[in-house]
Protein backbone atom coordinates (compact mmCIF):
# COMPACT_ATOMS: atom_id res chain seq x y z
CA UNK A 1 0.00 0.00 0.00
CA UNK A 2 1.80 2.80 -1.05
CA UNK A 3 1.38 6.42 0.72
CA UNK A 4 -0.99 9.02 -0.41
CA UNK A 5 0.33 12.51 -0.57
CA UNK A 6 -2.36 14.41 1.44
CA UNK A 7 -5.86 12.79 1.51
CA UNK A 8 -8.52 15.48 1.24
CA UNK A 9 -10.73 15.65 4.04
CA UNK A 10 -14.90 14.14 4.03
CA UNK A 11 -17.61 15.59 5.99
CA UNK A 12 -18.41 13.00 8.01
CA UNK A 13 -21.24 10.73 6.81
CA UNK A 14 -24.32 9.54 7.82
CA UNK A 15 -24.90 6.07 9.59
CA UNK A 16 -27.40 5.76 6.83
CA UNK A 17 -24.84 5.97 3.97
CA UNK A 18 -22.09 4.02 5.93
CA UNK A 19 -24.84 1.19 6.22
CA UNK A 20 -25.19 1.18 2.72
CA UNK A 21 -21.10 1.12 1.55
CA UNK A 22 -21.03 -1.81 3.88
CA UNK A 23 -24.22 -3.42 2.67
CA UNK A 24 -22.37 -3.94 -0.92
CA UNK A 25 -18.85 -4.20 0.78
CA UNK A 26 -20.83 -7.17 2.60
CA UNK A 27 -22.18 -8.32 -0.65
CA UNK A 28 -19.00 -8.81 -2.75
CA UNK A 29 -16.66 -8.89 -0.26
CA UNK A 30 -15.09 -12.62 -0.81
CA UNK A 31 -12.14 -14.08 -0.06
CA UNK A 32 -11.53 -14.51 3.81
CA UNK A 33 -10.50 -11.67 6.20
CA UNK A 34 -7.11 -10.37 4.47
CA UNK A 35 -8.92 -9.79 1.14
CA UNK A 36 -11.84 -8.04 3.22
CA UNK A 37 -9.50 -5.76 4.25
CA UNK A 38 -8.15 -5.03 0.66
CA UNK A 39 -11.87 -4.45 0.01
CA UNK A 40 -11.72 -1.75 2.67
CA UNK A 41 -8.59 -0.34 1.54
CA UNK A 42 -9.83 0.17 -1.82
CA UNK A 43 -13.11 1.44 -1.14
CA UNK A 44 -12.63 3.33 1.96
CA UNK A 45 -8.92 4.73 2.04
CA UNK A 46 -8.43 5.20 -2.02
CA UNK A 47 -11.80 6.01 -2.75
CA UNK A 48 -13.11 7.43 -0.08
CA UNK A 49 -10.09 8.76 1.89
CA UNK A 50 -11.97 8.22 5.15
CA UNK A 51 -8.67 7.59 6.68
CA UNK A 52 -4.74 8.20 5.66
CA UNK A 53 -2.77 5.45 4.74
CA UNK A 54 -1.23 5.53 7.65
CA UNK A 55 -3.92 5.63 10.25
CA UNK A 56 -5.79 3.01 8.18
CA UNK A 57 -2.35 0.24 8.84
CA UNK A 58 -2.81 1.40 12.68
CA UNK A 59 -6.09 0.61 12.80
CA UNK A 60 -5.67 -2.74 11.51
CA UNK A 61 -2.55 -3.26 13.84
CA UNK A 62 -4.88 -2.70 16.42
CA UNK A 63 -7.63 -4.67 16.00
CA UNK A 64 -4.97 -7.65 15.29
CA UNK A 65 -4.23 -7.07 18.47
CA UNK A 66 -7.21 -7.69 19.75
CA UNK A 67 -9.16 -11.05 19.93
CA UNK A 68 -11.96 -11.53 17.80
CA UNK A 69 -12.99 -11.35 13.64
CA UNK A 70 -9.94 -8.46 13.13
CA UNK A 71 -11.92 -7.51 9.84
CA UNK A 72 -15.29 -7.10 11.11
CA UNK A 73 -13.42 -5.00 13.86
CA UNK A 74 -11.85 -3.39 11.26
CA UNK A 75 -15.39 -2.15 9.87
CA UNK A 76 -16.13 -0.98 13.13
CA UNK A 77 -13.31 1.12 13.81
CA UNK A 78 -14.17 2.71 10.08
CA UNK A 79 -17.64 3.15 11.26
CA UNK A 80 -16.60 4.97 13.80
CA UNK A 81 -14.47 7.14 12.10
CA UNK A 82 -17.33 8.44 9.97
CA UNK A 83 -20.56 8.68 12.04
CA UNK A 84 -19.69 7.80 15.97
CA UNK A 85 -21.31 4.99 17.68
CA UNK A 86 -24.25 4.70 14.99
CA UNK A 87 -21.93 4.62 12.35
CA UNK A 88 -20.07 1.17 13.60
CA UNK A 89 -23.38 0.03 14.58
CA UNK A 90 -24.47 0.64 11.23
CA UNK A 91 -20.96 -0.57 9.37
CA UNK A 92 -21.07 -3.87 11.30
CA UNK A 93 -25.17 -4.40 10.28
CA UNK A 94 -24.45 -3.53 6.37
CA UNK A 95 -20.86 -5.93 6.49
CA UNK A 96 -22.71 -8.92 7.98
CA UNK A 97 -26.53 -9.50 7.62
CA UNK A 98 -26.14 -10.65 3.88
CA UNK A 99 -23.43 -13.82 5.13
CA UNK A 100 -25.95 -13.93 8.11
CA UNK A 101 -28.98 -14.38 6.11
CA UNK A 102 -28.02 -16.48 3.41
CA UNK A 103 -26.01 -19.00 6.20
CA UNK A 104 -29.77 -18.89 8.24
CA UNK A 105 -31.47 -19.58 5.44
CA UNK A 106 -29.13 -22.28 4.26
CA UNK A 107 -29.68 -23.91 7.67
CA UNK A 108 -33.22 -23.84 8.08
CA UNK A 109 -33.13 -25.26 4.92
CA UNK A 110 -30.97 -28.39 5.98
CA UNK A 111 -33.62 -28.84 8.87
CA UNK A 112 -36.08 -29.11 6.49
CA UNK A 113 -35.26 -30.23 3.19
CA UNK A 114 -31.56 -32.46 4.18
CA UNK A 115 -32.75 -35.47 3.92
CA UNK A 116 -33.64 -34.28 0.01
CA UNK A 117 -30.22 -33.17 -0.96
CA UNK A 118 -28.54 -35.65 -2.98
CA UNK A 119 -26.59 -37.82 -1.07
CA UNK A 120 -22.80 -37.12 -0.88
CA UNK A 121 -23.71 -33.29 -1.65
CA UNK A 122 -22.83 -32.60 2.63
CA UNK A 123 -20.10 -34.64 2.42
CA UNK A 124 -18.41 -32.63 -0.15
CA UNK A 125 -18.77 -29.59 1.96
CA UNK A 126 -17.22 -31.18 4.51
CA UNK A 127 -14.29 -32.00 2.33
CA UNK A 128 -13.88 -28.06 1.55
CA UNK A 129 -13.80 -28.11 5.20
CA UNK A 130 -10.58 -29.69 5.77
CA UNK A 131 -8.58 -27.97 2.37
CA UNK A 132 -10.23 -24.44 4.04
CA UNK A 133 -8.75 -25.09 7.36
CA UNK A 134 -5.57 -26.11 5.84
CA UNK A 135 -4.68 -23.54 3.94
CA UNK A 136 -5.29 -21.08 7.28
CA UNK A 137 -2.93 -23.46 9.22
CA UNK A 138 -0.19 -22.91 6.03
CA UNK A 139 -0.68 -19.45 5.86
CA UNK A 140 -0.30 -18.27 9.36
CA UNK A 141 1.98 -20.44 10.46
CA UNK A 142 4.33 -18.89 7.72
CA UNK A 143 3.98 -15.68 9.24
CA UNK A 144 3.25 -16.42 13.02
CA UNK A 145 5.63 -19.16 13.65
CA UNK A 146 8.78 -17.87 11.74
CA UNK A 147 11.37 -19.30 13.94
CA UNK A 148 11.99 -22.97 15.78
CA UNK A 149 10.36 -21.56 19.21
CA UNK A 150 7.11 -20.59 17.84
CA UNK A 151 6.67 -23.48 15.68
CA UNK A 152 7.34 -25.57 18.87
CA UNK A 153 4.90 -23.30 21.05
CA UNK A 154 2.45 -24.43 18.09
CA UNK A 155 2.56 -27.95 18.16
CA UNK A 156 3.01 -28.22 22.23
CA UNK A 157 -0.44 -26.01 22.09
CA UNK A 158 -1.88 -28.60 19.26
CA UNK A 159 -1.01 -31.50 21.65
CA UNK A 160 -2.68 -30.03 24.76
CA UNK A 161 -5.97 -29.16 23.05
CA UNK A 162 -6.04 -32.79 21.42
CA UNK A 163 -5.17 -34.62 24.81
CA UNK A 164 -8.02 -32.09 26.58
CA UNK A 165 -10.73 -31.33 23.67
CA UNK A 166 -12.49 -29.08 25.58
CA UNK A 167 -12.93 -25.36 25.67
CA UNK A 168 -10.95 -25.03 29.04
CA UNK A 169 -7.82 -26.20 27.14
CA UNK A 170 -8.02 -24.16 24.64
CA UNK A 171 -8.32 -21.22 27.42
CA UNK A 172 -5.73 -22.78 29.15
CA UNK A 173 -3.46 -22.45 25.65
CA UNK A 174 -3.83 -19.07 25.20
CA UNK A 175 -3.40 -18.36 28.89
CA UNK A 176 0.09 -20.13 29.29
CA UNK A 177 1.26 -18.54 25.53
CA UNK A 178 0.68 -15.61 26.95
CA UNK A 179 2.90 -15.93 29.89
CA UNK A 180 5.21 -18.07 27.59
CA UNK A 181 5.58 -15.08 25.36
CA UNK A 182 6.29 -12.93 27.64
CA UNK A 183 9.18 -14.62 29.08
CA UNK A 184 10.61 -15.82 25.63
CA UNK A 185 10.32 -13.00 23.22
CA UNK A 186 11.98 -9.79 23.46
CA UNK A 187 10.52 -7.74 19.90
CA UNK A 188 11.95 -4.70 18.47
CA UNK A 189 9.01 -2.30 18.47
CA UNK A 190 8.04 -0.83 14.97
CA UNK A 191 8.27 2.53 13.54
CA UNK A 192 7.00 6.04 14.88
CA UNK A 193 3.15 5.95 14.52
CA UNK A 194 0.25 8.83 14.10
CA UNK A 195 -2.80 8.85 16.09
CA UNK A 196 -6.01 7.17 14.81
CA UNK A 197 -8.52 9.87 13.90
CA UNK A 198 -11.58 8.37 15.38
CA UNK A 199 -12.40 10.50 18.97
CA UNK A 200 -13.17 8.68 21.94
CA UNK A 201 -12.63 9.31 25.27
CA UNK A 202 -10.37 7.59 28.45
CA UNK A 203 -13.90 7.39 30.17
CA UNK A 204 -15.85 5.85 27.77
CA UNK A 205 -13.47 3.52 26.68
CA UNK A 206 -12.88 2.91 30.86
CA UNK A 207 -16.53 2.32 30.63
CA UNK A 208 -16.32 -0.11 27.74
CA UNK A 209 -13.92 -2.24 28.87
CA UNK A 210 -15.40 -2.83 32.23
CA UNK A 211 -19.16 -4.07 30.50
CA UNK A 212 -16.73 -6.08 28.72
CA UNK A 213 -15.19 -7.72 32.10
CA UNK A 214 -18.21 -7.43 33.76
CA UNK A 215 -19.63 -9.48 31.05
CA UNK A 216 -17.21 -11.95 30.76
CA UNK A 217 -17.33 -12.63 34.75
CA UNK A 218 -20.68 -12.12 35.02
CA UNK A 219 -22.83 -14.27 32.57
CA UNK A 220 -21.50 -17.56 33.72
CA UNK A 221 -22.30 -16.54 37.16
CA UNK A 222 -25.71 -15.70 35.89
CA UNK A 223 -26.36 -19.17 34.54
CA UNK A 224 -25.24 -20.97 37.11
CA UNK A 225 -27.64 -18.79 39.41
CA UNK A 226 -30.24 -18.82 36.44
CA UNK A 227 -29.75 -21.76 34.05
CA UNK A 228 -31.48 -21.41 31.05
CA UNK A 229 -30.49 -22.31 27.31
CA UNK A 230 -30.28 -19.31 25.99
CA UNK A 231 -28.03 -18.08 28.68
CA UNK A 232 -26.03 -21.13 27.86
CA UNK A 233 -25.48 -20.00 24.53
CA UNK A 234 -25.30 -16.45 24.94
CA UNK A 235 -22.04 -17.26 27.29
CA UNK A 236 -20.89 -19.81 24.79
CA UNK A 237 -20.22 -17.12 21.78
CA UNK A 238 -19.71 -14.27 23.91
CA UNK A 239 -16.48 -16.17 25.33
CA UNK A 240 -15.80 -17.76 21.67
CA UNK A 241 -15.50 -13.85 20.86
CA UNK A 242 -14.01 -12.57 23.63
CA UNK A 243 -11.14 -15.24 23.94
CA UNK A 244 -9.57 -16.40 20.70
CA UNK A 245 -7.50 -14.78 18.80
CA UNK A 246 -6.98 -15.53 14.81
CA UNK A 247 -10.62 -14.90 13.65
CA UNK A 248 -13.18 -17.06 12.10
CA UNK A 249 -11.29 -20.22 11.46
CA UNK A 250 -9.49 -20.15 14.83
CA UNK A 251 -13.06 -19.85 16.09
CA UNK A 252 -13.81 -23.47 14.64
CA UNK A 253 -12.43 -25.68 17.51
CA UNK A 254 -13.97 -23.47 20.32
CA UNK A 255 -17.16 -23.33 18.92
CA UNK A 256 -17.26 -27.38 17.91
CA UNK A 257 -16.35 -28.36 21.79
CA UNK A 258 -19.06 -26.35 22.86
CA UNK A 259 -21.90 -26.90 20.74
CA UNK A 260 -21.31 -30.76 19.77
CA UNK A 261 -20.65 -32.50 22.54
CA UNK A 262 -23.46 -30.89 24.42
CA UNK A 263 -25.69 -32.21 21.70
CA UNK A 264 -27.05 -28.34 20.19
CA UNK A 265 -25.55 -28.87 16.92
CA UNK A 266 -24.87 -32.64 15.28
CA UNK A 267 -21.30 -33.07 13.65
CA UNK A 268 -22.24 -33.24 10.11
CA UNK A 269 -24.31 -30.09 9.90
CA UNK A 270 -21.61 -28.49 12.14
CA UNK A 271 -19.07 -29.20 8.94
CA UNK A 272 -21.16 -28.88 6.13
CA UNK A 273 -22.17 -25.19 7.63
CA UNK A 274 -18.50 -24.27 7.98
CA UNK A 275 -18.13 -25.64 4.48
CA UNK A 276 -20.56 -23.35 3.39
CA UNK A 277 -19.25 -20.34 5.30
CA UNK A 278 -16.39 -20.08 2.89
CA UNK A 279 -18.63 -19.10 0.17
CA UNK A 280 -20.73 -16.47 0.84
CA UNK A 281 -19.10 -12.94 1.31
CA UNK A 282 -18.57 -11.28 4.47
CA UNK A 283 -17.41 -12.39 7.71
CA UNK A 284 -16.12 -16.02 9.03
CA UNK A 285 -17.86 -15.51 12.34
CA UNK A 286 -20.90 -15.10 10.72
CA UNK A 287 -20.92 -19.16 11.06
CA UNK A 288 -22.31 -18.55 14.74
CA UNK A 289 -25.50 -17.53 12.97
CA UNK A 290 -26.02 -20.80 11.09
CA UNK A 291 -24.57 -22.54 14.19
CA UNK A 292 -28.16 -20.85 16.05
CA UNK A 293 -30.25 -21.12 13.49
CA UNK A 294 -29.51 -25.21 13.43
CA UNK A 295 -29.55 -25.88 17.14
CA UNK A 296 -31.46 -29.09 18.42
CA UNK A 297 -32.92 -27.12 21.35
CA UNK A 298 -34.15 -23.62 21.91
CA UNK A 299 -33.81 -21.06 20.80
CA UNK A 300 -32.95 -22.35 17.28
CA UNK A 301 -33.87 -20.76 13.85
CA UNK A 302 -34.10 -16.69 13.19
CA UNK A 303 -34.03 -16.55 17.62
CA UNK A 304 -30.99 -18.29 17.86
CA UNK A 305 -29.57 -17.07 14.96
CA UNK A 306 -29.60 -13.29 16.24
CA UNK A 307 -28.47 -14.69 19.86
CA UNK A 308 -25.68 -16.38 18.53
CA UNK A 309 -24.63 -13.50 16.21
CA UNK A 310 -24.94 -10.75 18.89
CA UNK A 311 -23.35 -12.47 21.67
CA UNK A 312 -19.49 -13.10 19.06
CA UNK A 313 -19.78 -9.70 18.18
CA UNK A 314 -20.14 -7.64 21.40
CA UNK A 315 -17.36 -8.20 22.43
CA UNK A 316 -15.63 -6.44 19.32
CA UNK A 317 -17.65 -3.35 19.26
CA UNK A 318 -16.47 -3.08 23.43
CA UNK A 319 -12.67 -3.92 23.10
CA UNK A 320 -12.41 -1.53 19.66
CA UNK A 321 -14.10 1.25 21.87
CA UNK A 322 -12.46 0.09 24.81
CA UNK A 323 -8.88 -0.28 23.40
CA UNK A 324 -8.66 3.26 21.08
CA UNK A 325 -8.32 5.75 23.97
CA UNK A 326 -5.23 3.64 25.63
CA UNK A 327 -3.96 2.14 21.94
CA UNK A 328 -1.00 4.57 21.83
CA UNK A 329 0.50 3.80 24.77
CA UNK A 330 -0.29 0.24 24.78
CA UNK A 331 1.34 -0.77 21.19
CA UNK A 332 4.68 0.50 22.23
CA UNK A 333 5.06 -1.47 25.37
CA UNK A 334 7.42 -4.24 24.79
CA UNK A 335 5.69 -6.84 26.88
CA UNK A 336 2.57 -6.46 25.17
CA UNK A 337 4.25 -7.30 21.69
CA UNK A 338 6.19 -10.19 23.90
CA UNK A 339 2.89 -11.58 24.80
CA UNK A 340 1.36 -11.65 21.57
CA UNK A 341 4.18 -13.33 19.55
CA UNK A 342 3.51 -16.21 22.28
CA UNK A 343 -0.36 -16.03 21.62
CA UNK A 344 0.38 -15.99 17.99
CA UNK A 345 2.08 -19.47 17.99
CA UNK A 346 -0.62 -20.80 20.20
CA UNK A 347 -3.58 -19.92 17.90
CA UNK A 348 -1.26 -21.39 15.26
CA UNK A 349 -1.23 -24.57 17.61
CA UNK A 350 -5.33 -24.28 18.30
CA UNK A 351 -5.94 -24.10 14.43
CA UNK A 352 -3.51 -27.75 13.67
CA UNK A 353 -5.67 -29.15 16.25
CA UNK A 354 -8.60 -27.96 14.59
CA UNK A 355 -7.35 -29.99 11.09
CA UNK A 356 -7.36 -33.28 12.42
CA UNK A 357 -10.03 -33.22 14.83
CA UNK A 358 -12.89 -32.17 13.84
CA UNK A 359 -11.88 -31.53 10.07
CA UNK A 360 -9.93 -34.13 9.05
CA UNK A 361 -11.75 -37.03 11.40
CA UNK A 362 -14.99 -36.61 10.44
CA UNK A 363 -14.64 -35.35 6.60
CA UNK A 364 -11.23 -38.05 5.57
CA UNK A 365 -13.00 -41.52 5.70
CA UNK A 366 -11.48 -43.13 2.08
CA UNK A 367 -8.83 -42.16 -0.26
CA UNK A 368 -11.12 -40.34 -2.81
CA UNK A 369 -12.05 -37.75 0.19
CA UNK A 370 -8.75 -37.17 0.77
CA UNK A 371 -7.94 -36.65 -3.13
CA UNK A 372 -10.61 -34.27 -3.46
CA UNK A 373 -9.18 -32.44 -0.40
CA UNK A 374 -6.22 -32.26 -1.69
CA UNK A 375 -7.50 -30.62 -4.99
CA UNK A 376 -9.50 -28.32 -3.18
CA UNK A 377 -6.11 -27.28 -1.62
CA UNK A 378 -4.21 -26.60 -4.82
CA UNK A 379 -7.31 -24.58 -6.16
CA UNK A 380 -7.54 -22.57 -3.11
CA UNK A 381 -3.93 -21.99 -2.56
CA UNK A 382 -1.85 -21.92 -5.29
CA UNK A 383 -4.45 -21.50 -8.35
CA UNK A 384 -6.55 -18.63 -6.41
CA UNK A 385 -9.61 -20.26 -7.24
CA UNK A 386 -12.66 -17.84 -6.15
CA UNK A 387 -13.58 -19.78 -2.59
CA UNK A 388 -16.85 -19.74 -3.56
CA UNK A 389 -16.58 -22.27 -7.06
CA UNK A 390 -14.36 -24.44 -4.38
CA UNK A 391 -16.91 -25.06 -2.01
CA UNK A 392 -19.62 -25.46 -5.31
CA UNK A 393 -17.40 -27.87 -7.14
CA UNK A 394 -16.67 -29.81 -3.60
CA UNK A 395 -19.97 -30.00 -3.00
CA UNK A 396 -21.15 -31.62 -6.80
CA UNK A 397 -17.90 -33.80 -6.37
CA UNK A 398 -18.80 -35.44 -3.49
CA UNK A 399 -22.12 -36.44 -4.76
CA UNK A 400 -20.20 -37.52 -7.85
CA UNK A 401 -17.55 -39.21 -6.12
CA UNK A 402 -21.01 -40.96 -3.96
CA UNK A 403 -22.75 -41.84 -7.47
CA UNK A 404 -19.50 -43.40 -8.81
CA UNK A 405 -19.06 -45.48 -5.87
CA UNK A 406 -22.76 -47.26 -5.56
CA UNK A 407 -22.81 -47.85 -9.41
Amino acid sequence: MSEQPSPRVVAPDSPWLVFLIFLRLGLSSFGGPIAHLAYFHEELVARRHWLSERSYIDLVALCHFLPGPASSQVGIGLGLSRAGLPGAIAAWLGFTLPSAIILVVFAQGMSTWGSYLPEGITHGLKIVAVAVVAQAVWGMARHLCPDAIRVTIAVLSACVVLFWPNVMGQVGVILFTTIVGLFLFKPVLGQTTEPLPISVSRKAGGISLAVFFALLVGIPVLQQVWPTQTLAMVNVFYRAGSLVFGGGHVVLPLLQAATVPNGWVNSENFLAGYGLVQAVPGPLTTFAAFLGASMNVAPSGWAGATTCLIAIFTPSFLLVVGVLPFWEQLRRSVRTQAALAGVNAGVVGLLLAALYNPVWTSAIVKPQDFGLALIAFVALKFWKIPPWLVVLGSGLSGWFLNSAIRL
